[in-house]
C-alpha cells in the first residue's frame, strides 16, 4: 500500500491524504479521521526513513521524567496513550529519567543540543513554570499536559480540576458534611491549586468554614495518604469525609479508615480522583468507590494527537482544550452520620 494507491482509494489527492497524516491544521477533523480510518484499515504505514529525510525531523518526542514518583500508575497508563498514537506514526519514544529540578534542566538544553527529539511532552506543571519558559527558549515544541502562565501562549489539555473537587465538596456539603478532608497534590503544581480553589469555592457558596488543618499536600502514595489520614482521624472533630487526590491515595485512607475501627461509607464517607485503571476498578471495591472520572489514558493519546499537530503548524494559541470531569457515586459517599 503506498501513499498513491491510498489517496485514489479514498478519491483525494495525495497532498491532501499527506497532511492528513501528518496533521496539518488546514486539513478538517472530519477528513483527517477518515484517512486515519482507512489507513490504519488497509495497512498503509510511511516511509519513516523517507519521511525523515523529506521533512529533517528526528522522529522521536521527548518525555522527561523525575524520581521514582513519577514512574507509577498514572504515568503509566499516560503513556499507554501516547505510545499508541505514536506507534501508528511510527514516531518513537525517547524517555529520559533524572532526580533534580536541575537535571530535568539540563535534560532539555542536551536534547535541544543533540536534535534527538522534534518536541517534547511536558507534565505536571506548575502555576509558572520555569520548564516551558526554558523550552521556548531553546525553541522546541511542546504540548503541556496541565496548564501553566508564563506569559506567552503555549500549547496545553488540561481537565477541569477545579470544576471536579467543586462538584465533589459540594455533594459531600449536601449530604452534611461539615469536616472534609482533602489530600491534595503538591503545591505549587497547577492541578493542586485548581482542586484546592474547587474545594474553597464550594465550601464558600454553601457558608461553611474551611478547616486548614483538613487540608494536605504531598505526593499520591498509599503510604503518605495513610499516614497523614491517621493523623488527622486523631483530631476532635475529627473529618467524616475525605476527597482523594488519586486512587493510591483512596487506598491508604481506607486503611486508615479501617485501622481505626471505622466503616467507609458508614462512618466515613470518600470520593477519590481516577477510576480508569485497569487492575484497580472502583466498582469492584468493597464498598465501591465514589470518583471524579477522567481517562489519563485518553489523554495521553490526544497530547500525541496535539502534538502532531503542532509540528504540522498549528498555532500552539489554537492547541487548547479544557476537559470535563465526571463525577460518578458509589456506596463510599453517604448521608453523614
Amino acid at each position: 500500500m503506498r501513499l498513491k494507491d491510498l489517496a485514489e482509494h479514498l478519491g483525494l489527492s495525495q497532498t491532501t491524504v499527506s497532511r492528513a497524516l501528518n496533521g496539518y491544521p488546514e486539513v478538517n477533523e472530519a477528513t483527517r479521521r477518515r484517512v486515519s480510518d482507512a489507513a490504519d484499515l488497509l495497512g498503509y504505514r510511511p516511509n519513516a526513513s523517507a519521511l525523515r529525510l523529506a521533512t529533517g525531523r528526528a522522529g522521536a518526542v521527548g518525555l522527561v521524567l523525575r524520581g521514582a514518583d513519577e514512574l507509577g500508575p498514572h504515568m503509566s497508563e499516560f503513556l499507554s496513550g501516547v505510545g499508541s498514537h505514536m506507534a501508528s506514526r511510527e514516531i518513537d519514544m525517547l524517555v529520559t529519567t533524572v532526580a533534580t529540578h536541575a537535571e530535568e534542566l539540563s535534560a532539555y538544553r542536551r536534547l535541544a543540543a543533540s536534535q534527538k527529539v522534534d518536541a517534547v511532552i511536558l507534565h505536571s506543571p506548575t502555576t509558572r513554570d520555569e520548564r516551558a519558559e526554558l523550552l521556548l527558549d531553546l525553541n522546541i515544541p511542546f504540548v503541556l499536559h496541565g496548564r501553566t502562565e508564563i506569559g506567552h501562549p503555549v500549547a496545553w489539555l488540561d481537565i477541569d480540576n477545579k470544576g471536579a473537587l467543586q462538584r465533589a465538596t459540594g455533594h459531600l456539603l449536601d449530604l452534611g458534611h461539615q469536616h472534609i478532608a482533602l489530600l491534595n497534590g503538591l503545591k505549587g503544581q497547577t492541578f493542586a491549586e485548581h482542586r484546592e480553589q474547587g474545594y474553597l469555592a464550594a465550601h464558600a457558596a454553601s457558608g461553611t468554614p474551611v478547616e486548614r488543618a483538613l487540608m494536605a499536600n504531598g505526593v499520591f502514595t498509599d503510604e503518605a495518604a495513610f499516614r497523614t489520614a491517621q493523623a488527622m482521624l486523631e483530631r476532635r472533630p475529627r473529618p467524616t469525609a475525605f476527597l482523594a487526590g488519586s486512587m493510591m491515595t483512596a487506598l491508604g485512607i481506607f486503611r486508615a479508615i479501617r485501622q481505626a475501627g471505622l466503616e467507609l461509607g458508614r462512618d466515613i464517607s470518600m470520593i477519590a480522583h481516577d477510576d480508569v485503571f485497569p487492575y484497580l476498578n472502583a466498582d469492584n471495591m468493597y464498598p465501591t468507590m465514589s470518583t471524579t472520572r477522567s481517562s489519563i489514558r485518553q489523554a495521553g493519546t490526544r497530547i500525541a494527537e496535539l502534538i502532531t499537530q503542532v509540528l504540522a503548524g498549528k498555532p500552539v494559541a489554537d492547541v487548547h482544550e479544557l476537559w470535563p470531569v465526571e463525577l460518578v457515586l458509589r456506596e463510599s459517599s453517604a448521608p453523614v452520620r
